[in-house]
């Protein structure tokens, strides 16, 4: 569909021997933000790295912008405008803030483009600019770690899992920039915590076991209990 700028169509991916994704399919609207669901071991943050070429798919297509991505490594996926938060924040601790964004350029020049948006977005991290990444708190680190998927001209964003363990007033934040950002490029996160998801997202998929087995649009899915009971497990 044209007015998709991300298509998974049955996708399945091996870890070793595993058999992690047995038919995954995922559409990602265009200016929208779209959440994976699903229970802990479901396969959500494996969807995100088959995505980024991580764990290549052995089957089904990933259409970016159009274009079959499945297959291509990781390096050429990001160069095509796709960017990734991964869990865990994966900032480099011994660096500074403005180190972990300097070196997410693709071009030279990217951060000074993109310093102004970057720092009305997060104005923590431009107080912080000179402070090693490990010194940061888990909420600033986090900040960080969108932040440098920021930096270079992304379209698409994959941010795994952007709410956990923090606090929720840093929760609050983090919700509000991703809106904002939202409004510049699409979004496709991971979010265990239902109740951020369904503030955040217009469209959900629910990964289960492997499989994707309900899909549309979060007001829809907020009113059905018994589809959030079957997959999801919370009340």
């Amino acid at each position: 569909m044209s007015d998709q700028i991300l298509e998974v169509r049955d996708i399945h991916t091996f870890i070793g021997q595993f058999h992690i994704l047995e038919g995954v399919s995922v559409g990602v609207p265009a200016g929208n933000i779209t959440v994976l669901l699903g229970r802990n071991g479901a396969g959500k943050t494996t969807t995100l790295r088959s995505i980024m070429g991580l764990t290549p798919p052995a089957r089904g297509q990933i259409l970016f912008d159009g274009k079959n991505i499945a297959g291509k490594h990781p390096h050429a996926i990001a160069q095509m405008g796709i960017g990734f938060v991964p869990e865990h924040r994966a900032i480099f601790r011994e660096l500074t803030v403005h180190e972990n964004l300097q070196i997410a350029e693709r071009k030279h020049g990217d951060l000074a483009r993109k310093s102004e948006f970057i720092f009305d977005l997060f104005p923590d991290l431009q107080r912080l600019i000179d402070l090693p990444g490990g010194n940061l708190s888990g909420g600033q680190q986090q900040m960080l770690a969108i932040a440098r998927a920021l930096v270079p001209d992304n379209h698409l964003l994959l941010i795994d899992e952007p709410s956990e363990g923090l606090a929720p007033v840093i929760i609050e934040q983090l919700m509000a920039a991703i809106k904002r950002l939202a409004e510049t490029c699409s979004v496709l996160l991971v979010e265990q915590n239902f109740r951020v998801a369904s503030r955040l997202a217009q469209q959900y998929v629910i990964i289960e076991e492997g499989h994707s087995p309900a899909s549309g649009e979060m007001g829809s899915l907020i009113h059905d209990s018994d589809l959030i009971q079957r997959y999801l497990g919370v009340a």
